[in-house]
C-alpha cells in the first residue's frame, strides 16, 4: 500500500476515533431531537469544536491535502451513529430521530467546521500558507535565463 494512502487511512481512523469520543465524553446525540432543550452548549461544542479538533488532527497527521481529507470522519461518524439509532437501538423516550433533512444539515454544519480546523491546522501546523517555492530543474533555469537575456 502506498504510504500516502496508508498515512491517509490512519488519520481518517483516529479523526473518526477522536469525533467518536467527543460525542460520549459530551453525551450528545446529534441525530436525536427533545424540543429546543437539544440546543445546548454542549450540543454547540458536538458540532462545532469538536470537529474542528478533528480537522486540526487529520491535518497534523496527513500534511497537504488534509483540507479535503478532513471532511470525511464527521461524515462517517455521524452516518453511523444515525444507522445505529435506526437500525439498533431506537430512539429513547422523549425524543425523535431527526429527519434526514436536519440530519443532512447538522451533517453538514460539523463537516465544514472540520473543513475548517483542517485548513487551519495546514496553515498552523504545517507552516503552508500560499504558493510554494516550486524546484526547476537545472535545464530549464539555462533556458529561462536564456529567454530574459
Amino acid at each position: 500500500m502506498n504510504q500516502r494512502y496508508l498515512r491517509g487511512l490512519v488519520a481518517v481512523l483516529i479523526g473518526m476515533s477522536l469525533n467518536h469520543l467527543g460525542d460520549r465524553l459530551l453525551g450528545v446525540k446529534i441525530e436525536l431531537f427533545s424540543g429546543l432543550s437539544t440546543f445546548s452548549f454542549a450540543w454547540g461544542l458536538d458540532v462545532f469544536f469538536v470537529p474542528f479538533l478533528v480537522g486540526l488532527v487529520v491535518a497534523w497527521i496527513f500534511g497537504m491535502g488534509a483540507k479535503w481529507l478532513s471532511y470525511f470522519p464527521p461524515l462517517i461518524v455521524r452516518s453511523l451513529s444515525y444507522a445505529e439509532i435506526l437500525y439498533l437501538s431506537g430512539t429513547p423516550h422523549g425524543s425523535i430521530l431527526n429527519p434526514l433533512g436536519w440530519w443532512g444539515f447538522f451533517v453538514i454544519l460539523a463537516m465544514e467546521a472540520a473543513g475548517f480546523g483542517g485548513i487551519v491546522g495546514e496553515v498552523m501546523i504545517k507552516n503552508v500558507y500560499g504558493r510554494s517555492n516550486k524546484i526547476i530543474p537545472a535545464d530549464r533555469k539555462q533556458s529561462v535565463a536564456a529567454k530574459e537575456s
